[in-house]
């Protein structure tokens, strides 16, 4: 990548930040931001296109599944299949859908499953090597990639439209004073910036807000998403199997599922997704992770194999009637920055492609014209029209009801919502609201028991400190901390003192702990004294899943990046 480029420039930056201008700048090489690049090179190859990467590489902070529907990349990318270097490399052979109980497990018969469900046709990935994939591709055409330089702020002009992002300062120390390496922020402008972060990116966070893109919308609704890799023994590996399960260990009013994805050289993929509109203070999703590992029907494909790497990522859920305004004055919100997953099929990728492809045809069409820095107001009703509408508007009612009437029955009521819009278009329930928004689900501990989990055996379940370690993560630790605490005094009153400290659960990084004056974990559970409560956040552990921006109930705790290329370094993931 071009990583160099740019950082010779850094090199000779003084005390005030330089810029670079652009006809495009995009932030995020995810699947939509490298798809857009793509899509406007292919368009003009005369158009200056730069693209933005928190992470130290391409794919380093890319954490997905993944199954992917190829729709998207067969637009893009005619004829990729004829090439020799692509990582679509195992096809989906075997599609298999289960419902846990504590003991067994039923397995239910295809025939029943809505068409869009089926698998066939889909490709089992890594999706950060896609990304790499995808990059290579942009750079041939001339696409400017600068990875380990997170974009932290939205630059604007005088008439209030977006005008190009700043990367953040390096160098700085704990206290906010310049170290003896700090250098300064860049200024990147372009006629139009694309905002392809993924889920609840930090960028899109404040579009949203200053332009009120979510007016008229139902709440954004999110999922925590827990993943490993493993590599099992050859007899237990199915290349091309496809199963998605759910039900035990969370109980029929909790939100969620799992998944186990068969590919290349004795790989498995084995993920599980809590939503984050659950109630219970005291449940851990990292912790309701390992225990479903111990479950008869999924035990048996690890025993005898190594788990080589670990991450976790929040999940957008909301669909159809959550999506915002993409369109603000200046730019575009695209992928999952703007929640374009569909939450049955456990896909957002087709989607990020799709609307970067759409967002890069707009964006060079308005450039053409010779405008720049508007609002490209024919893109709401031109993405709902588009694959990616008739996508999402099929599903829009499964998440509500799940929420509504709990896994079995709401689960059963989605399948047979599904099957209405599938075959005439249009479903009974018409367009059901999602309610609250995740934090407000979350109750008081008093209402609930703790959840005794078991110990890890080191074998098959793991603890979270040996599961970061997996994921490469790395912060310099002499650096502001990126979790800020907008009031510590609410922290301890109302996180630690009425919902029994649920940052310590909610979090799959270990990153947040409450201890006493002797530095001691509290449980929570007891008597809780808020005054002897000490909130400890060990920021270096963060795997970027923004998990603790989405389920805080104060919405207490604001995720920033930290200095660019930091973070989970994450390999075939």
């Amino acid at each position: 990548m071009k990583t160099a480029a740019l950082k010779g420039k850094v090199e000779d930056w003084m005390s005030e930040r330089e810029s670079m201008e652009f006809d495009v700048v995009i932030v995020g090489a995810g699947p939509a931001g490298l798809a857009a690049s793509i899509r406007l090179k292919q368009l003009n190859p005369d158009l200056s296109v730069v693209v933005l990467e928190k992470g130290g590489e391409v794919g380093a902070h890319i954490l997905s599944g993944a199954v992917v529907d190829p729709i998207g990349i067969d637009r893009l990318l005619p004829g990729w299949r004829e090439e020799d270097d692509h990582p679509f490399r195992t096809p989906v052979t075997d599609d298999r859908f289960l419902v846990l109980g504590p003991a067994g497990s039923m397995r239910l018969p295809n025939f029943i499953m809505p068409p869009l469900m089926n698998n066939h046709g889909n490709y089992i990935v890594s999706l950060g090597n896609v990304c790499r994939w995808l990059a290579g591709k942009a750079e041939a055409l001339g696409v400017e990639i600068y990875p380990g330089f997170a974009a932290t702020e939205v630059l604007y002009n005088d008439e209030n439209a977006v005008i190009g992002v700043a990367t953040g300062d390096m160098g700085v120390e704990r206290d906010g004073t310049h170290g003896p390496n700090y250098q300064p922020g860049m200024e990147l402008l372009g006629k139009y910036v694309l905002v392809g972060e993924g889920a609840r990116g930090s960028l899109a966070k404040q579009l949203i807000a200053r332009y009120n893109l979510a007016e008229g919308r139902e709440p954004q609704k999110f999922g925590i998403g827990i993943k490993e890799l493993w590599e099992v023994r050859p007899e237990k590996h199915k290349p091309g199997l496809v199963q998605h399960s759910f039900g035990w260990p969370l109980d029929w009013k909790t939100g969620g599922g799992s998944f186990l994805y068969h590919f290349d050289e004795n790989l498995v993929a084995v993920g599980f997704v809590v939503h984050l509109n659950y109630r219970n203070p005291y449940l851990s999703p990292f912790e309701e992770f390992q225990r479903f590992k111990t479950h008869p029907a999924i035990r048996e494909t690890f025993e005898g194999g190594t788990r080589i790497s670990y991450g976790a990522r929040a999940i957008t859920e909301g669909g159809w009637q959550s999506v915002p305004k993409m369109a603000f004055p200046g730019g575009l919100l695209m992928g999952c920055a703007a929640g374009l997953v569909n939450v049955p099929r456990i896909k957002g990728s087709h989607n990020a492609v799709l609307s970067g492809i759409l967002a890069a045809e707009h964006v060079a069409e308005a450039i053409a014209a010779g405008r720049a820095h508007d609002e490209l107001a024919a893109f709401e009703d031109a993405w709902r029209a588009s694959d990616i509408g008739k996508d999402l508007k099929k599903v829009r009612n499964v998440k509500p009801l799940w929420t509504r009437f709990g896994t079995l029955l709401g689960v059963g009521l989605g399948g047979l919502d599904m099957w209405l819009n599938t075959i005439f278009g249009t479903s009974p329930f018409g367009t059901l609201g999602h309610g609250k928004p995740d934090h407000e689900a979350l109750e008081p501990a008093d209402r609930h028991r703790p959840i005794e989990y078991p110990k890890p055996d080191g074998v098959l379940t793991f603890d979270r400190l040996s599961s970061v370690f997996l994921s490469n993560t790395n912060h310099e630790e002499n650096q502001p901390v990126h979790l800020q605490v907008k009031n510590m005094e609410l922290q301890k009153v109302s996180e630690y003192g009425v919902f029994g400290g649920p940052s310590s659960r909610y979090c799959p990084a270990a990153v947040y702990e409450w201890v006493d004056e002797q530095g001691n974990a509290l449980a929570g559970t007891a008597a809780r004294d808020p005054a002897k409560a000490r909130f400890v956040i060990n920021a270096q552990n963060c795997v970027h899943c923004k998990t603790c921006d989405i389920k805080d109930p104060n919405q207490n705790i604001n995720w920033v990046p930290p200095q660019g290329g930091e973070g989970p370094l994450y390999q075939n993931m």
